[in-house]
């Protein structure tokens, strides 16, 4: 304990007693200002970082949002064609029902034997259509 009374009664010789602890705060203070400049710093980065990427994440959204517009666009338009092309069939199925009408009454009438044919339901068509099946995957872009 002496011998620190006396390193600082050597060192108020040359120097104010106040003049170490001055000096100490002093450093402190720039420490720490240099520690905030760096925090600030580093919280303007994550904004930056945090902004560009929800820019990106609008444009993603965008860009998302009109392909289900085109891909509802497109099944709107499917599903009037198919029911344009359910109408035609049932219109054609039946003037074949009345063309076959026609030819036995001719049968009848004539007494000649005509080859009529059975008219095949829309299911039992000699070759069939598979049918679409919907998957999970479609939509992934």
């Amino acid at each position: 304990m002496a011998s620190i009374q006396r390193q600082a009664s050597s060192s108020s010789e040359s120097q104010p007693p106040e003049a170490p602890v001055d000096d100490r705060k002093r450093k402190r203070m720039v420490s720490n200002r240099e520690s905030a400049r760096r925090s600030r710093m580093r919280k303007q980065k994550q904004l930056e970082d945090l902004m560009a990427e929800m820019s990106r994440l609008q444009n993603e959204n965008s860009a998302i949002t009109q392909r289900i517009n085109g891909t509802s666009q497109q099944y709107v338009e499917v599903e009037s064609a198919n029911n344009v092309l359910r109408v035609q069939a049932m219109e054609l199925t039946d003037r074949l029902r009345t063309y076959n009408s026609v030819l036995q009454i001719v049968e009848d009438v004539s007494g000649m034997p005509m080859e009529i044919p059975e008219l095949p339901e829309p299911w039992q068509l000699p070759c069939p259509m598979p049918p679409i099946m919907a998957s999970s995957n479609m939509f992934q872009f």
